[in-house]
Parts: structure tokens; sequence; C-alpha cells
């Protein structure tokens, strides 16, 4: 599914009826889903983000505009954020099977309706821009609302869309498409914006102007791809450094902040936490919290909601607001429910037990092959801090780490095993011409998620063995467990897999699948045998 981001801007953050108004105004749209809306006060904007097939998401965007139009009056307009448009910014950024010159023509789509309907000036940024001095959003935006009527009567300053004319209650609009940017500010413990600036001069990308024999050159700061401003919010009580992160594989969040606090304390200052400004990336998120485990000498090997607690402590995401990962994190707003791995033991098993025919086998084969890779990565976690084992630490950590995402994977695999039986259950209701198809890939479609399960438990053994064979002998019994878990796993996959596709042994792929589930079970076998006999031997088993 095509699913693309769009992350308007308006200069309002003060007045929530119309905050919420124009943000309603694009959740309005079918097939819009409104994620965030994040106000700022001192600032006077807000940042909405809404996501949703492209269609539905230029028809929103162009909605909002006509809303925030109707309730934003430029000419009123004060805060500390630099703007040129009651509605300043709209980016695309690409989620799902999304391209970024299928987001660069959603731009022009947007800018040529805006520009055509509307009557406002339009000018297009980032991936979208038509010439370079276009590309930058700052450059675009020199002078700001204030410059405008000026600006619109210079040949170079023409919109890319709509009249070259001033509108004074609405100002201009830029449109663009990007790749995913994190609004992102850090705090200092002092009150004073000249000093909050002195470290973004520091660290952003275009540096600071300073003086050299006798002429003036710009001297670049210590990060790529990071634009970079002090400023003060009173309802903090600080100042912050407000920083886009325009691109997170260059700059991720925790290198700006560890940048940030490195040029705070050489000036006298310290870092006290920060800020997130709408959305972040789950894996920018998953980044920053490694990053700090490892710093602290901690295996990166744990639980996912451990390592995004130890971002949200050590970022400090929680010094000036609450920070709910569910809230912020895109990947787990956009994620679905899952209600079977969301219970406790004692529902799944009552509800496995009860006269229906889901959850089933599979599903537990899920579970049990989820409990093996838990256990492989609690064996070498267990040594890891020890000191007698600091020759192996780094095998630890990659037994530990792999084992959390396949036991993740598998997790996910309880309710993905339920949903595609009741796929199946759909498809032989369709009545017609279509039916044969339909339940053909239903059933496909059916054993593909044991298949998936039995060729993770292959890999879910080999780790049991290396833990057992890197960890301490006091864990022994876990890693035979894990195993013995990954063998009855598979199986039971395996099992799933030949009952969905018992009748179709003559269809190629049908027969493949059929293949690919013997030799994981297979594989899984030869592994748990060799550390099953190892382990008992070892515990005097006879």
């Amino acid at each position: 599914m095509k699913l693309v981001e769009c992350v308007p801007n308006i200069s309002e953050g003060r007045r929530p009826e119309v905050y919420e108004a124009v943000a309603q105004a694009a959740a309005s749209v079918p097939g819009v889903r409104l994620l965030d809306v994040d106000p700022g006060q001192e600032t006077n904007r807000t940042v909405i983000t809404f996501v949703g097939e492209p269609d539905a998401v230029v028809e929103g965007a162009f909605q909002l505009i006509v809303k925030a139009r109707e309730l934003i009056d430029m000419r009123e307009h004060t805060g500390a954020h630099s703007r040129q448009g009651a509605v300043d910014v709209v980016p695309f950024v690409p989620v799902s099977e999304m391209t970024m010159n299928e987001c660069v023509e959603l731009a022009h789509r947007l800018g040529r309706r805006v520009g055509e309907e509307l009557g406002l000036p339009v000018y297009l940024y980032e991936f979208a821009a038509t010439r370079p001095e276009r590309r930058s959003l700052a450059d675009i935006r020199v002078g700001e609302y204030e410059a405008l009527p000026e600006k619109l009567g210079r040949p170079e300053w023409k919109p890319d869309y709509g009249p070259a004319e001033f509108v004074p209650s609405f100002g201009a609009v830029t449109i663009g498409a990007r790749k995913f940017l994190v609004a992102y500010n850090v705090n200092l413990n002092v009150t004073d914006k000249r000093w909050a600036n002195r470290v973004a001069f520091d660290v952003r990308e275009k540096g600071r102007t300073v003086t050299k024999d006798g002429k003036k050159v710009q001297q670049p700061g210590m990060l790529r791809a990071v634009r970079a401003v002090g400023w003060y919010i009173p309802e903090y009580g600080c100042a912050q450094v407000s920083m886009n992160l325009v691109d997170l594989d260059v700059t991720p969040v925790h290198r700006a902040f560890d940048a940030c606090e490195e040029r705070a304390q050489a000036r006298g200052m310290r870092v006290t936490g920060s800020e997130l400004v709408g959305l972040i990336p789950r894996q920018a998120i998953l980044d920053a919290g490694t990053h700090y485990l490892v710093r602290m000498g901690r295996s990166p090997g744990v639980p996912e909601r451990d390592i995004v607690h130890a971002a949200v402590r050590s970022l400090g995401l929680e010094e000036v607001s609450d920070f709910k990962p569910e809230e912020r994190v895109i990947d787990y707003i956009l994620a679905p429910e899952r209600p079977l791995a969301s219970m406790t033991l004692q529902d799944f098993a009552d509800e496995t037990s009860r006269d229906s025919a889901a959850p089933g086998g599979g599903s537990v084969a899920a579970l049990a092959g989820a409990l093996g890779a838990a256990l492989a990565a609690m064996v070498t976690n267990l040594a890891h801090p020890k000191s007698a084992y600091a020759g192996v630490r780094d095998q630890l950590e990659e037994v530990a780490v792999e084992g959390q995402r396949l036991k993740q994977q598998l997790l996910d695999a309880i309710d993905e095993d339920t949903w595609s039986f009741q796929k199946l259950m759909a498809a032989n209701k369709v009545s017609g011409p279509e039916k044969e198809a339909a339940v053909r890939e239903a059933t496909l479609g059916a054993a593909r998620v044991p298949l998936s399960v039995a060729e993770a438990c292959v890999r879910i053994a080999e780790l049991c063995e290396k833990a057992a064979e890197i960890g301490m002998p006091a864990s022994l019994s876990d890693a035979g467990v894990g195993v013995a878990m990954a063998r009855a796993a598979a199986l039971g996959a395996a099992m799933n897999v030949r009952i969905n596709l018992q009748d179709m042994e003559e269809d190629p792929e049908a027969a493949e699948l059929l293949r690919r589930a013997d030799e994981a079970v297979s594989r899984t076998n030869a592994v748990a045998d060799r550390l099953v006999a190892g382990v008992w031997g070892r515990l005097g088993g006879g």
C-alpha cells in the first residue's frame, strides 16, 4: 500500500480553536489519518502530521490550506520561528512503497492547484525545487513574510505557481518533497538566546561568519545536514538550540544531542534535556538508545521497549513535556493492533482452549519460537557484563541482538497467522469466477506465515547453540530449553504449512513452499539434536 506523510507547518500555535480546525480540515478527507498536532506558544506555530494514500493526502493538504487562509491573518502574526505564510511549509515525505520522485509529483500537483484555484504564490523546495537556489527552505524564506512585497516584484523571485502578487492576509506557501525531517530542540541551563545561538552556530552545517585576513568568510559547523538557531522559550524557562535534522542518515538525533552537549560544556553551560517537535521514525529512536547502551557498556540485545527507554532517558526527552513513544514514534502509530500477542499468558491460553479455530497451532508455534529466541538472548545477556566474558562480548551482543529481532518477528506472527486464516475464510465466501484465484492466493498466504516461522527457527536453534557455547555454564539448561522450543515451533509451523497446502501439491508455488518447510524442519532438528544431546550429557542425563 502506498503511504505518504504530509507535515504542514502553520503560523498559529496560540489559539487551539484555530490550529485544531485547520488540522481537522485535513483529517476530514476520507483516507487521511491525522497523527499529530504539535503547537508552540512562543513560536506561534503548529506542526501537523497526517498520512494516507497519495490522492487523499494531496486533497487533505489542499483543504488544510483553504481553512488556514480563512482563519489565519499574517498581518497579525508574531512568533519566534521564521515564517512567510499562514501555511508556511507543506512537505511530502515517502513512507511506504513511495519514491521521492512520486512525492515531487505530489508537490507539483498541490502547488499548481493552490496557485490556480486559491490565487496564492507558491514556491517549491528540497527535491521538488525547480532551481538550485530554491532547494533550501531557509533560502526561500529569507526576509520572511515582511520581505515578500519587495521580493515578489523581482524576476528572480517569481513563484513556481500562482501570481507574483503579495497576499497580505496569507503571504506565500512553500511546498516540497523531502526525506524524513526531525524537528529537535536541545535545552540549555540558560535563559539568554544569545548563548543558545553560540552553540547553534557551533553545530549547524552553515556554521558562522568570521573575519579572516580582513575578510568575512563562512566557518562551517560540526554537523552536516543540520540547520539550527538559538531561542528562548519562556513557557519552559530555558533557551534552546532549535534544530532541523534534514537527513538522519548523515546526522542522527543522538549525534546532534552529543554535539550540543559538547559545545555547551565547552562554553560553560549544561544541556539539561531535549524536546522532539512532531514525530520521529522508529529506527532513529532505536539508534539513539543503542548508542547510549553501548556507551554505558551494556548489551544492546535487549527488548525494544528497553532500548526506547534508554533513548528517552539519555536524551532527556521528558524534561519539558511528556514523551509517549506510542504517540510520537510514527511506526508505532501506524502499526496494527496485535490483540493476541498483547494478551496475558493466562488469556492467550484460555482463548486458545475455546471452541474457535483461531488462535490455533500456527499461533502457538509462533509463540514457542519466540520464547526460544528470547532464551538465546537471555543466556548471552546474562554473561555480557561479566569480566570473564570480555573476550566474547561482541559475539554475545550479536546473538542477543538477533535473538531479540527474531523474538519480535515471531510474536508478530502470532496475530499474522490468525489474520491469514481469516482472509482464507473470507476468500471461501467469494462467489463467481473470481473465487478460485482468491482462494488460491489466500491459501498460499496462509501457508507463508507459518513457513516464515519454521525458517526463522533454523536460526533460533543456531543462536541457542552459540549461546550454549559462549555463555555461562549455569545457563546451559536455558539454551537447551530454547532449542527444544525452536524444534517444536519449526515442526508445528511446518505442519500448518502442510495442512494448508494438502490439496495443492501439483501447484508449483505450493510445492516450493512445502519443500522449504521440510528443509526448515530438517535443519532445525539437526542443530537441536546436537545441542540437546550435549546439554543432556553435560547435565548427567542418561
